[in-house]
């Protein structure tokens, strides 16, 4: 405990100001608050920062395409406001299983290319796990866009390994958010859960 305290005493200003927006961003997802958009963008911009110093560039790539996805998440929720308004229903996309499968496989390939180029071109540390940590968070956050509530089971895995990446680079506040990240994710799985059914309801009732 007496490490911890001294690696989170360490932890600088940057870091803890992209901590807090970052955490910001998942309690407004959770509450499908179209401002969690704004917040992701602020947050992923200094960390693509951090993250290159460190050499975790696939994680630095990373953050550059939250930031682009963001500005989608930002328009996609936008839009669905706008069908809610028109009472089209507003549930967001739902996909099979048998969608996710193919769509897992083509990822996990792009992954190991990606980790391959690391390992061979680059001085990039970790190269697998950031790899697919990258990989699987782009997919990860475009089903967020979607509202797809499928999105939160693959989060509850990739922050279960981030926490374990970010500790082992040194990132200690950070690894500490994604602990938090994953009780955030049960919460969000269940508030969107209550959501959909609330819709449901108020969809079924306009008819």
């Amino acid at each position: 405990m007496e490490g911890l305290f001294e690696a989170l005493a360490l932890t600088s200003y940057w870091e803890l100001s992209a901590l807090l927006l970052a955490l910001a961003y998942l309690v407004l997802a959770a509450h499908q608050s179209q401002w969690c958009w704004l917040m992701a963008a602020v947050s992923c911009s200094i960390y693509t920062v951090l993250f290159w110093h460190s050499k975790l560039y696939m994680e630095s790539f990373l953050q550059l395409c939250y930031i682009l996805l963001a500005g989608y998440g930002w328009w996609q929720w936008q839009y669905q406001v706008q069908q809610a308004a028109s009472q089209v229903s507003p549930q967001g996309a739902r996909y099979s299983w048998r969608w996710h499968w193919p769509k897992l496989l083509v990822v996990a390939a792009i992954a190991c290319v990606c980790a391959l180029l690391l390992a061979h071109y680059t001085d990039a540390e970790q190269p697998w796990l950031d790899s697919f940590t990258t990989c699987y968070s782009l997919f990860a956050t475009y089903l967020v866009a979607q509202k797809a509530r499928e999105t939160w089971w693959y989060w509850l895995v990739i922050d279960a390994v981030y926490v374990y990446l970010y500790a082992v680079k040194g990132f200690t506040a950070t690894a500490l958010l994604f602990v938090l990240y994953l009780l955030l994710v049960l919460y969000a799985m269940w508030r969107w859960r209550q959501d959909s059914a609330l819709g449901s309801s108020v969809c079924s009732e306009n008819g």
